[in-house]
């Protein structure tokens, strides 16, 4: 497997990893599945040498993905942050995917003029927390109970790291 920055021919596959995400109901805060049109504007604003897109790429296939995407675009003082956002295809769970592509991206972000990386996740999302723990993240924030889904409430944490 090899880590390769995103090309316009993947996004169909990065929306399809992010749509499972979708389904399982505890990943994001998408009740419906995405579509690659609703999609091209997010991936536009994303490039090489600031906001990349990171792939893992085995055989011709994406199993993950990873995003730095911009703060408050256009707000020059907030230009040394970034979101990082992370998704794996289910069937490629367990085989540290996850944790290569943010290994990776702490790794870059220094070069890309980044100096803080923060990530929002669903607070009842644990194997999320884990993983950003491990990579020392730390809880910046909560939003309690801002998130509703049709079954139940949960809130959203902030987690960031200073690089």
């Amino acid at each position: 497997m090899q880590i390769r920055n995103v090309r316009p021919g993947d996004l169909e596959q990065i929306i399809n990893i992010y749509n499972q995400a979708v389904a399982a109901g505890n990943c994001t805060a998408d009740i419906e599945p995405l579509v690659v049109d609703e999609r091209r504007e997010w991936f536009a604003q994303h490039s090489p040498d600031k906001y990349p897109i990171y792939v893992m790429e085995e055989a011709g296939i994406i199993t993950g993905w990873c995003s730095l995407s911009a703060h408050r675009r256009g707000r020059k003082a907030l230009e040394c942050v970034a979101e990082i956002s992370y998704y794996v295809d289910f069937s490629f769970l367990g085989r540290g995917i996850g944790q290569r592509l943010i290994s990776h991206a702490l790794h870059e972000a220094p070069d890309l003029g980044l100096h803080n990386l923060f990530a929002i996740l669903l607070d009842i999302n644990k194997p999320s927390i884990a993983i950003l723990e491990k990579n020392g993240f730390s809880k910046w924030g909560h939003l309690p109970d801002i998130a509703e889904f049709p079954n139940r409430i949960c809130g959203q944490y902030i987690y960031g790291r200073k690089l």
